[in-house]
């Protein structure tokens, strides 16, 4: 073996350098932190020294396997990182010492991992020698093969070899014809690798070599994806006779090890080979379903027998998923077909089912994973691996209905078809939801608290994917579906004891629960049976928390159902099924594990039920006077709810309940506004508290419909208008209002720096400000609001106060479905609020961006200021040429600087700013002077701003915007920008990149040669790739976004 080439070591510098290893990957030297990040750092500069080359072959020779695996690992990084220092003419000398030196050390035994790290730095030779032009090593592959199996190699450590070239070239980074020629290497290497394997797999069973046959396999996985279909194939047969038991039935005896690996190798040529997606029916499909209807159910029968499933059984529930995701679309087309699958490969003789006999056989081998007894993640693990085949067939069902209606030119023979495929089909899903009804049940009381708190999670998350795959159930058996669950419901109360749990009928209404989202909002028998008194009423109403607590989501995530139930008046609420609802849901108010779950449906049947309650208004009087009962945090919601009924009143009816509703909570209000010097921390809770209660009930009293759909014009949208007009000038009302606003004022002016009181006071500003038609009794203007904000952000800008800034200037130039060009100009007035509001929100930003840091600091912030101008500014543009100079030259010059900022969305923010600034200037008439002095004053700087961007200072994923905004730049002013192009990239200040001259040149000439926006896209694109170094590799081109 020649090594003259390598530089030579002293052998007391190796011995000091082996010790090192040996004192960082001792685990009995129990080292510090502090002490083990030292000796990886001089680790580290070790293998950063040229010397380091002469290190490998003394570290390989070490009894140490850790000195070992330090040597491999140095000759692997040298390659990939310091190849560039290498002489280039001791490249192949390298080659053939790492060649023979690999052959060896596999003939001899040597451990795998270390095998490994030498596999890969010979692959990471091959891509620096292989992509060479010409290419210094053309036969890699094979030839390196060639010379390892002459030292010895064995097969083993040569498939192991073949399996590490492939990952490696699989995330190489390449592109282009460095990539292709890969991929051709590779692909004249497959006759060696697919007969390597075939000869190792087609040995005698049981294999003689355990650990060979790994190999292989993990080989043949590493190898699929660059194996056509008909190498694939010859596979198939062999892998299914690896997966065949040793004696037939009945003694059926499976060899576990094989059964495993080969299972594995056709769960990857099922989900990622160039027969996954359903490809290959005859080849892989019905092979694998004969032998699953022959030898599935053996396997079925031994896992149940013996309460768990052994790793071969595991990884047989692996194998049916996979088949599954693979071949739906076949299951489905077949699972009424008589057709007779012809095979080809042998069966000893069995005979062929049908395709409708292997398809069911199938779904019932799938079927008994999903129903294995005992509970998911304590008694079983793989239930929940089949959960996801059935939203598949079930999608798949309709796709093979749609294709034989397209296919199928006799109506009466695709009926009977479709009747045969559904009546199956239904037959299976109403055994998949009885069996789902069954898992989710909860364990008794006792059970469930031996149970760790990571395994109640892990139900609960399994009862949430149940509920998914039921919903799938659902689109398939529709009402019958819902009938079996309310029987079930109503057989079991019928027979239950009061010794009885309540687990399984919790179960029950849990599946009922998950299914809401697809049941369409109509009258059912069904549910009108659910929500009944002879089904509510006979459930617990204290204590066994769980089921009320699953009944009291379910009633609220059915309330938009209950709009389908003809309205009772007040003499006759027995008969309605809402009030029977809204009943036991507040009788589980008072219950401080429920009053959340309560609160929460109480509101959503409210909301969707408003009109139908209103007569029965005394009876939600009845529940404001128990307020009291009802735990603090909650009682914002229910304050919500009866508001919401309050909303369907005629607006002059309304004045009385919420005057009685509010003027307790803004006197508790006012008191702890008083209190704060003396009790500051429960004085500040206590308002947190009554802001949070007007909050809900500004937002009951918010009508559901949106306004922007519907037309001011209409004659009845005018009368209730004017209906509401009336009503707020009413006293009564202006007073609540001028009350409410004082509050908020002492509140911000108390509070304006605590983040839990600004968080409250944004919520009740967002609920209590509307759009003119969708003023209720309590809607404050913008004006006074926006005035409480300037005072807040003057003491402390948070992005808070901004979003609520940017959220009221909007309603100054409230929008409508109009075009632009017949839409109404904000009035004077609402400019000069605006200006107002604009002024100081910058001088209290320009403070705060003035220190050191602050940007990069505050990125929330930062993001809301520029959002906040960037809503100004397509509303209002003007206002910015009416500030003082220095102040807009402040902003212009902020905005520049935060081009350069790291956090994404602060720069996108500032991105959308300037260029709706630059474009709403250029398109404004009146605008004209001013656009020239924007362009004059600042538009240099932006421009270099934004190429400096592109040349690295930008991140990335921020690259698109940037390019928006240079679009902008060169649309608006061409001939400026193409000058200051010019001279921004020339210049010797610019940013360093790797950009040459000619790159330089040929972005400028594009960007104003080309009227494609897209063309002008792909070339700034392109010139960040170049800019950046990283045009030419994979992973620049995959990171483009556009």
């Amino acid at each position: 073996m020649d090594t003259s080439f390598l530089p030579s070591v002293l052998q007391n510098d190796i011995a000091q350098a082996a010790q090192l290893i040996q004192q960082a990957y001792d685990p009995q030297s129990r080292l510090s932190s502090q002490d083990q990040r030292r000796l990886q750092q001089e680790l580290f500069d070790i293998q950063k020294r040229p010397e380091a080359w002469g290190l490998v072959l003394p570290f390989l020779d070490h009894p140490d396997p850790n000195v070992q695996f330090f040597g491999a690992h140095t000759a692997q990084v040298k390659i990939a990182r310091d190849w560039p220092t290498f002489p280039p003419e001791n490249a192949q000398r390298l080659r053939d010492m790492l060649l023979e030196l690999t052959g060896r050390l596999m003939a001899s035994g040597r451990n795998k991992v270390i095998l490994r790290k030498l596999f890969v730095a010979i692959t990471s030779l091959a891509l620096k020698l292989g992509t060479q032009t010409p290419s210094q090593w053309p036969d890699w592959l094979q030839s390196s093969v060639q010379t390892m199996s002459a030292f010895g190699a064995s097969a083993e450590s040569l498939l192991d070899y073949l399996a590490i070239v492939a990952e490696e070239i699989e995330g190489a980074d390449l592109v282009g014809s460095h990539k292709a020629g890969m991929r051709r290497t590779l692909l004249d290497a497959v006759p060696m690798v697919t007969q390597a394997i075939t000869t190792c797999t087609s040995r005698p069973r049981p294999h003689p070599s355990p650990q060979e046959l790994r190999s292989a396999l993990k080989c043949f996985g590493a190898w699929l994806p660059h194996l056509p279909a008909n190498d694939i194939t010859p596979f198939i047969p062999l892998l299914i006779t690896l997966i065949t038991p040793l004696q037939p039935p009945p003694h059926v005896e499976f060899e576990e090890d094989e059964f495993v690996l080969a299972s594995d190798a056709l769960q990857e040529i099922l989900s990622r080979s160039a027969l996954s997606d359903g490809a290959g029916t005859k080849t892989l499909t019905e092979p694998l379903l004969v032998w699953c209807e022959r030898y599935g159910g053996a396997i079925v029968e031994q896992t149940i027998s013996s309460g768990c499933a052994d790793a071969l059984s595991h990884s047989f529930c692996k194998l049916l998923t996979a088949i599954g995701d693979h071949s739906t679309q076949y299951l489905a087309t077949n699972l009424a077909s008589n057709v007779v699958p012809h095979l080809f490969h042998d069966r000893r003789g069995f005979p062929t089912p049908s395709k409708s006999q292997l398809v069911e056989s199938f779904l019932k081998l799938l079927l008994a994973y999903t129903s294995l007894p005992g509970f998911y993640g304590v008694d079983e693990e793989e239930s929940e691996m089949t959960l996801g085949f059935w939203y598949l067939f079930q999608e798949a069902l309709w796709a093979s209905s749609d294709h034989e209606s397209e296919q199928e030119n006799n109506n009466d023979v695709l009926e009977k078809r479709e009747k045969e495929q559904w009546t199956v089909a239904k037959a299976v899903y109403t055994e998949l939801v009885k069996v789902l009804g069954r898992k989710v049940v909860w364990p008794s009381t006792a059970v469930q608290q031996s149970w760790p708190k990571d395994q109640v999670d892990k139900f609960q998350a399994y009862r949430r994917d149940v509920g998914d795959t039921l919903i799938n159930a659902y689109y398939v058996l529709r009402d019958d579906m819902l009938a079996f669950y309310v029987n079930d419901i109503v057989e079991k109360l019928a027979v239950k004891r009061d010794a009885d749990g309540w687990e399984e009928i919790e179960g029950t209404f849990h599946c009922l629960m998950a299914v809401q989202e697809a049941v369409p909002v109509e009258d059912n028998v069904h549910l009108r049976r659910l929500f009944s008194p002879d089904v509510l009423n006979q459930l617990p109403s204290n204590g066994n928390d769980r089921i009320r607590r699953t009944v009291v989501i379910l009633i609220g995530s059915y309330s938009s159902w209950f709009t389908t139930q003809p309205t009772y008046s007040p003499e006759n609420a027995h008969h309605s099924l809402l009030m029977n609802a809204i009943t036991y849901v507040v009788s589980a108010l008072p219950d401080q594990s429920l009053c959340l779950h309560a609160a929460n449906a109480l509101r959503d049947l409210c909301d969707h039920n408003r009109v139908a309650l209103a007569p029965h208004i005394s009876a939600f009087g009845q529940l404001h006077a128990n307020i009291a009962n009802i735990p603090d945090t909650e009682k914002s919601k229910v304050l919500q709810s009866i508001s919401s009924v309050i909303e369907a009143l005629p607006p002059a009816e309304q004045i009385p309940p919420i005057e009685a509703i509010l003027s307790p909570v803004v006197a508790k209000l006012f008191e702890a506004l008083q209190s704060s010097n003396e009790l500051p921390d429960e004085a500040r809770s206590m308002a947190i508290e009554q802001l949070f209660i007007i909050s809900g009930v500004a937002k009951g009293l918010t009508r559901t419909a949106d306004s922007l759909l519907i037309s001011d014009d209409s004659p009845d949208v005018k009368a209730q208008m004017e209906k509401m007009r009336l009503a707020r000038e009413d006293p009564k009302t202006v007073r609540l209002r001028e009350v409410i606003l004082d509050a908020l004022r002492r509140t911000a002016d108390l509070w304006s720096t605590d983040a839990s009181v600004c968080d409250a006071l944004s919520d009740l500003f967002k609920a209590i400000t509307a759009l003119p038609s969708d003023l209720t009794l309590l809607s404050l203007s913008a004006e006074p609001l926006l005035e409480i904000i300037c005072v807040a952000s003057q003491r402390q800008l948070t992005a808070v106060w901004l979003s609520l800034a940017t959220m009221l200037t909007i309603q100054l130039d409230p929008p409508t479905l109009l075009p632009p060009l017949f839409k109404t100009p904000p009035n004077t007035a609402a400019h000069g609020v605006v200006l107002n509001v604009l002024a100081v929100l910058l001088q209290a930003a320009m403070q705060l961006f003035s220190q050191p840091g602050a940007m990069q600091d505050n990125p929330d912030i930062v993001q809301a200021f520029f959002t906040c101008l960037d809503s100004i500014a397509q509303r209002f543009v003007p206002v910015f040429y009416q500030l003082p100079p220095d102040l807009f030259d402040a902003l212009l010059q902020c905005a520049v600087g935060a081009l350069s900022l790291q956090e994404r969305y602060s720069l996108v923010s500032t991105c959308n700013f300037l260029a709706t600034l630059i474009n709403r200037t250029a398109s404004n008439e009146t605008l004209s002077d001013s656009k020239n002095l924007l362009i004059q004053a600042h538009g240099r700087s932006i421009l270099r701003a934004v190429l400096s961007g592109f040349a690295g200072v930008a991140p990335r994923s921020a690259t698109p915007n940037l390019i928006e905004l240079l679009s902008t730049m060169v649309t608006k002013f061409p001939a400026e920008s193409k000058t200051w192009m010019a001279e921004i990239l020339y210049s010797p200040d610019f940013t360093p990149s790797q950009a040459t001259p000619e790159a330089k040149d040929k972005f400028v000439k594009t960007m104003f040669s080309s009227k494609s926006l897209r063309r002008t896209r792909d070339a700034a694109q392109q010139f960040t790739l170049v800019a950046r170094g990283l045009e030419g590799s994979s992973f620049g081109y995959a990171t483009v976004s556009m």
